[in-house]
Parts: structure tokens; sequence; C-alpha cells
């Protein structure tokens, strides 16, 4: 089984993407089109010189990777995509052969936490409007996608791993609570910048308080992104 989670940036989709490799039968991808979008963009992230130099920036080499056997000799395949690399350009009939997820949270922490790692960020840079039009792309297809909150998760990681497990089709295993500190061998370029806690965590975080009162240009950005967050939060999994 292939496995799509799509998410944009500071959704717990690394903690996720851990959580799965953790089962032992799960060979997962960190975002293995990082690379091609910031090639097709030009756009200057953190890190872009190594992560050019670490994937394929060509599109359709990646989308061949997506759609071609399990690597690892493993039986399933857990591909943790950021929503804003799949530039309408590139193609995405590959996510036709797999099960396809929605991982959202909540503007106001998605962008507090993203401000401590890169200052300035766009509504584009935090996936929210494209996370809606690949839903509603991939919708219609013929079958609705799954969608699931990164806070229910963290307020009751097992609950929701088994639920989530029996809207892909997985059994579910306690071994997806928990995960060695440190990293996972997947783990992209990148990860020298973003995932500080994730390396650091060795399970999921306690629950969230309530969502943070932003302000400016950041509260403004919370008013953009708020509406796509809200649309796929009325199909979350509950």
């Amino acid at each position: 089984m292939k496995i799509a989670m799509w998410s944009g940036p500071r959704n717990l989709s690394t903690a996720l993407m851990y959580s799965f490799a953790a089962r032992g039968d799960c060979a997962v991808a960190d975002e293995p089109f990082y690379a091609a979008y910031l090639a097709a963009t030009g756009l200057d992230h953190p890190m872009r010189a190594e992560i050019l130099v670490s994937q394929p920036t060509d599109p359709l080499q990646v989308a061949a990777l997506c759609d071609g056997p399990i690597p690892h000799e493993q039986s399933h395949f857990y591909m943790k995509h950021m929503t804003h690399h799949m530039i309408a350009s590139f193609p995405i009939s590959w996510a036709r052969e797999a099960v396809n997820v929605f991982l959202i949270r909540h503007p106001a922490r998605v962008i507090a936490s993203y401000a401590k790692k890169r200052e300035g960020a766009t509504l584009d840079d935090l996936g929210f409007q494209r996370q809606a039009e690949l839903y509603d792309e991939i919708a219609g297809w013929g079958t609705r996608p799954i969608v699931i909150d990164s806070t229910d998760i963290r307020a009751a990681p097992a609950p929701m791993l088994q639920k989530l497990c029996a809207a892909i089709g997985l059994e579910f295993t306690p071994a997806m609570l928990h995960w060695p500190p440190g990293g996972h061998p997947s783990d992209g370029v990148w990860a020298a910048h973003w995932y500080g806690v994730a390396h650091r965590s060795s399970g999921f975080d306690t629950a969230e308080g309530p969502p943070p009162q932003l302000s400016g240009d950041y509260a403004r950005l919370v008013e953009a992104a708020l509406p796509y967050y809200q649309r796929l939060a009325a199909h979350k999994l509950g």
C-alpha cells in the first residue's frame, strides 16, 4: 500500500512520518518534490543549495519514484508531501494509486511555529490554499480523501492513530506511538534547519492549548488561511 500524506509545514508531519516508520513494515519518503519545487520556482529557502543537490529536480523523475516499487522491500510506502511543493505543472497521476490523506493544523499554530524558523511567510509558503485545491482535485477522482487534524493526534495519539489506520485500511500497532530520538535515515537534508524538536522527540508531544493570538501581518495571514483550513476541517476524522 502507498500512502500520500499531504501536509503544510509545521503540521506534525515529521512526527507522523516517524510514527509510520516505527511500524516496521513501512518505508518512508520525506518531501520528495522539495528540490523540484525549488528548482521550478527559484525560491530562496534555508539550505537551498544543499536541497538542490540532494534530490532529483525533475518532477517527472520524482513522480516515477512515487509511482515505482515500494523501497526496501517493505509492505507499505508512506510519502510525506508538502502541498505547496506540488505546483500545478507537476504530475500528480501517480497519487491515483495511493491512499491520500490530508494532515491539517490551525493556521495560527502553523504560523507561530513557522515564524520561529523563517520570517516573512506568505500564504503560498504555508500551503493552505494549495492543500484545499489538491483535496478538491483528488476528491474529484471519485474517492474522498481522509482528513486528520494534528491537534487531535496530540490530544489523543493512540485513539486518533487507530482511527487513521482504520480509514487507510492498515492494522494499528502500538509501535506507532514511539520512535528512537535523533531522526530517521530518510530525513531530508533540510532536517538540520527544521527538525530540531522532532529529533529530540521519541513520541507525540502533549495536547496543545488554544491557538495563539497573533497580531499584524501574522494575524492577517491567519485570516487569509483560515477559510481553507475550515473547509478541510469539516471532513476530518473525529
